[in-house]
């Protein structure tokens, strides 16, 4: 049973079940609170909604769970992008309204700098025209979307995305509210004994001083070097007589200079005071938990971000924060080999399937069979394929790989075929690549010779994105999975990055906590690709610490 529901701005409701093509399949109804009406109807498989990180927050605040919804917003902008090959279009339910109605559409409102404490101003939906209210536009645009999904190449798969699109935006909520378990005390400690004491006045702790005066000494006495200004340390190194084009640190390494070690230390330091300083810890940790806002395919290819807090990129010294509670555990789980897996579930290319279908180690098993024995030789060639590296080593065992699994490398071939001649690209069950935009003003090349390095570009970047964005797209359906595995349970699900998840339970639970992972990671598999030999396994650690599991 399918219901639509809509916020009357009063805190109220209107809501009514829908049929099969979107439209009210009994009385309207006008409920004066959201929140009961949803917690009052059990029964609802799933609600259809405007936003989910809008409406479900308020839900998930007032201990109501919901088990499954559709998101209009976001399944709009998965059409849009299917039809017209563009992202970042107009998505509020607006926005769906203008285009059913054929009038300008309205841009969405700007995103909101996610803060630690809610803002007394946060802004609300795009106003829609006048006259038409929201639960009016909703059923409208919704049904709308039905028959714009049936119109697609492969509506079942594209139904399938937009519900996983949608159970991604719960396990979004429900972690962002969640949060992830950090001891501040040990993150301190961590800080104090990396960074030395901090100054007053706002100055660098201890030690980023005492490295950037050795970067100093290093250029000569009376010289005064700012390490945190790449232009002032190419400068420096100008005038020594070395000429840098940055400062990156894989250039760095190639020059012999007493600059360079203590130059390399701060840079590494520089960015764990920046981005995972004291000032970080204290404005997102709060009550034991770090709560960011995941934002579900924030990326092209399906892949998430965060509004604030850096969540997808903490840097491994920084893990040894993250602890279980007391009696608790983490269990964190990495998927083995996933983007080489998918490759095999999307082509169809029966050997590699076979191959992915067979123990734990993909690359092993590849080089046994066709590369000597040689699994870095194996593991060139496949991530080669995938990333379209074509010179050296990769050059060459992209042949041999192309010799024994034709249908693979071809998949990701025709894809990149694809993006260098400008036509749309899509995973498996239907998130579509955006054309790379050509900046053709900011050089005096040739516009051939740019258009064709574009092209180029373009073509690379789809030879992955077949691969990336299905993986995205099975991912959603793991967590969907694992969501509903572990309701009945004390544990928590929160945090997810593209191949791995942790969740956070009693240690009496962890077992069978890891048994769901590996059955939701199977069984997404099989919903999104069909029955094949694939199989998709995590390597799962039930730790007390998250740095402890790799």
């Amino acid at each position: 049973m399918r219901w639509a529901i809509a916020e009357t701005g009063d805190g109220g409701a209107r809501l009514c079940p829908l049929d099969q093509n979107g439209h009210p399949a009994g009385p309207v109804l006008e409920e004066p609170s959201l929140v009961e009406a949803v917690r009052t109807r059990p029964e609802v498989e799933r609600w259809v909604w405007r936003s989910t990180a809008e409406i479900y927050r308020a839900l998930w605040a007032a201990g109501v769970w919901v088990e499954r919804c559709y998101d209009v917003q976001a399944a709009e902008s998965l059409l849009i992008g299917y039809e017209e090959g563009q992202s970042g279009q107009a998505r509020s339910l607006a926005a769906g309204w203008a285009r059913l109605h054929d009038l300008t559409v309205p841009p969405d409102a700007p995103v909101r700098v996610a803060e630690t404490q809610p803002s007394l101003f946060e802004s609300g939906p795009v106003p829609l025209p006048p006259g038409i209210d929201e639960f009016t536009a909703l059923l409208a645009v919704y049904a709308g979307q039905l028959a714009r999904t049936a119109a697609t190449e492969h509506p079942e798969r594209m139904r399938l995305l937009l519900a996983a699109e949608s159970a991604g935006m719960l396990v979004a909520v429900e972690m962002g509210q969640l949060g992830i378990p950090w001891r501040a005390d040990v993150h301190r400690e961590l800080l104090d004994s990396m960074l030395g004491e901090r100054f007053p006045g706002g100055s660098e702790p201890r030690r980023l001083a005492e490295l950037a005066e050795e970067v100093s000494r290093a250029f000569g006495t009376g010289v005064r070097v700012r390490p945190d200004l790449p232009a002032d340390i190419i400068r420096a190194f100008g005038r020594a007589g070395i000429e840098l084009s940055s400062t990156r640190k894989w250039e760095l390494q190639q020059i012999d200079h007493p600059a360079i070690a203590p130059l390399l230390a701060y840079k590494s330091l520089y960015r764990l005071y920046t981005a995972h300083g004291w000032s970080w810890l204290e404005q997102w940790v709060h009550g034991g938990r770090f709560r960011p806002e995941y934002l579900p395919g924030g990326t092209v290819s399906g892949r998430w971000t965060t509004n604030g807090g850096g969540a997808l990129q903490i840097p491994k010294i920084v893990r040894r924060a993250i602890r279980a509670d007391p009696g608790w555990s983490l269990v964190v789980a990495d998927a083995d080999q996933m983007e080489p897996r998918i490759l095999a579930a999307i082509s169809r290319d029966r050997g590699l399937m076979e191959a992915a279908g067979r123990g734990e180690d993909l690359y092993a098993d590849l080089a046994a069979r066709g590369f000597g024995g040689d699994r870095a030789r194996a593991k060139i060639a496949l991530l080669g394929a995938i990333y379209g590296q074509t010179s050296g080593d990769a050059l060459t065992h992209l042949a041999s790989l192309r010799r024994r699994y034709p249908a693979a490398v071809a998949y990701v071939d025709d894809a990149a075929r694809a993006g260098a001649e400008g036509r749309l690209v899509r995973t498996w069950l239907g998130r579509t690549c955006t054309p790379l935009s050509v900046a053709l003003d900011d050089t005096d090349a040739p516009t051939d010779t740019r258009a064709d390095s574009a092209a180029r570009a373009r073509g690379r970047f789809t030879r992955n994105f077949v691969v990336q964005g299905s993986a995205a797209d099975w991912a959603l359906l793991v967590l969907a999975g694992i969501r509903h595995a572990i309701r009945d349970l004390r544990a928590e699900l929160v945090f997810f990055q593209h191949d791995e998840v942790i969740v956070h339970c009693p240690t009496e639970e962890a077992a069978a906590v890891a048994a769901a992972i590996a059955t939701a990671a199977d069984t997404a598999g099989r919903i999104a690709f069909g029955h094949t030999p694939v199989r998709f396994p995590f390597t799962t650690a039930v730790v007390q610490c998250y740095g402890d599991a790799k």
